[in-house]
């Protein structure tokens, strides 16, 4: 079917005309194929491809990968060890290091569900977007836990998650990937967290050993002596 441009060719085929030459515009089936052209149904041909003169293939273009522009996703903490100190500094730090939401703990305790919060939310949004990269950050390794064991936990279930941690100051300053980058830096946090509980539980059980040797075995004091008698 001739058209227009005297292109004989169908959609999605080159342009030129019985004479093999270039057509000077782009026949139009092609382009009434894609909506965002159908209102532009005379598109000129380029100038390096030499309108009327012979037709030959050009080069093949190649594939371009759109650039990734999704910002990773940043949820902050913030703790303090004790009453006298203040939360300012850690969150004006989250804030400038453009974490979408910060948790905090005001006085440190055993229990944390300010962090339980975060790592909670961490998981929630790796989840709804496996591909997003998800930050828990932090203003510096202390302010996250308080021993290294805590330090092991906390590092395994990082990798569990795919979620990676960042520390704003300090010597170890910057982005660690549990699954890139920071692999080895995880699998230093889960050594050394080992190798403090395994000395904490070897004192504790040479602690034993001494008290007992001294006739001290532990537990409540007796209520009865050994013959019966209620003890004083």
């Amino acid at each position: 079917m001739l058209n227009a441009n005297g292109c004989t060719d169908g959609p999605q085929s080159r342009c030129r005309t019985r004479g093999g030459k270039t057509a000077a515009k782009y026949h139009i089936p092609r382009f009434a194929l894609v909506p965002a052209l159908r209102e532009e149904l005379q598109i000129p041909v380029p100038a390096d491809r030499h309108p009327g003169r012979a037709w030959k293939q050009g080069p093949a273009l190649a594939a371009v990968p759109a650039p990734h522009t999704e910002r990773p996703v940043r949820i902050g903490y913030a703790r303090t060890s004790t009453a006298r100190q203040e939360l300012a500094s850690q969150l004006e730090a989250l804030h400038r290091a453009q974490c979408h939401k910060v948790f905090q703990e005001p006085i440190s305790t055993r229990v944390k569900p300010g962090l339980e919060k975060a790592l909670a939310l961490t998981h929630q949004i790796k989840e709804a977007a496996p591909e997003t990269s998800v930050i828990l950050t932090v203003h510096e390794l202390k302010r996250l836990v308080r021993n290294a064991a805590e330090l092991m936990t906390l590092s395994a279930e990082l990798k569990a998650g795919g979620i990676q941690l960042e520390l704003l100051t300090g010597p170890l300053t910057g982005i660690y990937d549990p699954d890139g980058t920071g692999t080895v830096f995880f699998a230093v946090l889960a050594v050394a967290g080992q190798i403090e509980r395994n000395y904490i539980r070897e004192k504790t059980l040479e602690g034993q050993v001494i008290a007992a040797s001294k006739g001290n075995h532990g537990g409540r004091p007796k209520v009865i002596d050994d013959n019966g008698i209620p003890a004083s």
